[in-house]
């Protein structure tokens, strides 16, 4: 069986960060293990407190699983503030594995902040360099970049300007844009769009840490990058279309729908 690693927030919920991680692993037939960074109370109204863990403990859980089961994909979500961003690039350049995928996670479906704003040049600096894919939505890409996005070009352009920063590949997501969703992948040598119906839900609670956490599945399972973005838009696009209508906010998605219904799919494979 292959495995994957998330390194991110906890949503005491269950619809965004480890726990939409961990649930989206297990969809694609991937075993999912988790280094918690932070405890956030949220639900899908609004995030009432942070905590963050402390460095010393981050390094450990990743030197625990490393030494243990290494993982053949790390997805890196929620990283509140530079003293867990380093501890976790840290470890990143000690192991170095295979593939990283890294959602830049500023803002919780509510608009709550969940990053210090202060602290993204350091994610610049120490983490977005690690990345084997970059996973920013339009908001966050504008911080990133440095520009306005307000077109498909404007997109392509973004995504170039932040794959020069280090990241291997950047895809852009549409998901604040208006008409079809329509997400940006520029893998370091081609352009690639990728075009779903745009669904008419508010309960999209945790979609990016999902449609991460589904690319770094699907890579683990071997695909390559353009591929593994084409699989996990499908199945995040499921994940919204069958979307809960659980709590009184934003709810969630529903990571298990298709497999109720057909079994594993994604060409995951379990003997």
């Amino acid at each position: 069986m292959k495995k994957a690693l998330t390194i991110a927030g906890s949503d005491c919920s269950g619809g965004a960060g480890i726990q939409a991680d961990l649930k989206t692993f297990s969809a694609h037939g991937v075993y999912g293990m988790s280094v918690i960074v932070s405890v956030v109370a949220e639900n899908t109204s609004r995030v009432i407190a942070i905590e963050d863990v402390s460095p010393d403990v981050i390094r450990q859980q990743i030197d625990a699983v490393f030494e243990d089961i290494r993982p053949d994909a790390v997805k890196v979500g929620m990283l509140s503030q530079p003293p867990c961003m380093e501890a976790v690039a840290e470890k990143l350049r000690e192991y170095r594995p295979e593939h990283v995928v890294i959602d830049p996670v500023m803002y919780a479906k509510n608009g709550c902040p969940l990053m210090d704003p202060c602290s993204v040049d350091r994610l610049i600096q120490t983490v977005l360099p690690l990345a084997t894919l970059l996973t920013p939505n339009i908001p966050e890409a504008e911080k990133i970049a440095g520009c306005s996005i307000r077109s498909i070009e404007e997109m392509e352009e973004a995504a170039r300007r932040i794959q020069a920063m280090g990241p291997k590949g950047v895809l852009v997501k549409g998901g604040h844009a208006q008409g079809d969703a329509v997400d940006v992948l520029f893998d370091g040598k081609q352009i690639h769009h990728y075009t779903a119906e745009r669904i008419p839900t508010k309960n999209t609670h945790g979609t990016g840490c999902t449609y991460s956490s589904a690319i770094a599945a699907n890579l683990a399972l071997g695909l390559e990058m353009p591929v593994a973005v084409e699989r996990a838009k499908a199945y995040v696009t499921m994940a919204i279309r069958h979307a809960l209508s659980i709590g009184k906010g934003y709810g969630p998605t529903n990571h298990f729908y298709d497999v109720y219904r057909n079994g594993l799919t994604n060409g995951a494979e379990i003997e």
